[in-house]
């Protein structure tokens, strides 16, 4: 039910067209797995987590979330496959 609620990225974009700028962040949701599962582990952070990039305004309400990687996939390697930068470029936006 939230998931169909949830605006989708070309509604984000319509909504971020009437802000200064937008916030491209990236950040990692803990989960508990077990040392196996190497992909949702991030170095990083060291634990095991889902890489989630979020859309925010410029006073941090959030406009946008992708749907979650796994925790090992780099913020700009997370943000190629759902097209947020290229779809922010094409619209003219700064991020």
């Amino acid at each position: 039910m939230l998931t169909a609620l949830a605006p989708t990225l070309a509604g984000a974009i319509l909504i971020a067209r009437t802000k200064a700028f937008v916030i491209l962040d990236g950040t990692l949701l803990p989960i508990d797995r077990i040392a196996a599962d190497t992909p949702y582990h991030s170095g990083k952070h060291k634990r095991h987590g889902m890489n989630v990039q979020v859309l925010p305004d410029p006073f941090g309400r959030l406009l946008w979330t992708s749907p979650a990687l796994p925790g090992s996939t780099h913020n700009l390697t997370a943000a190629r496959p759902h097209g947020i930068v290229e779809t922010l470029t094409d619209e003219g936006l700064k991020y």
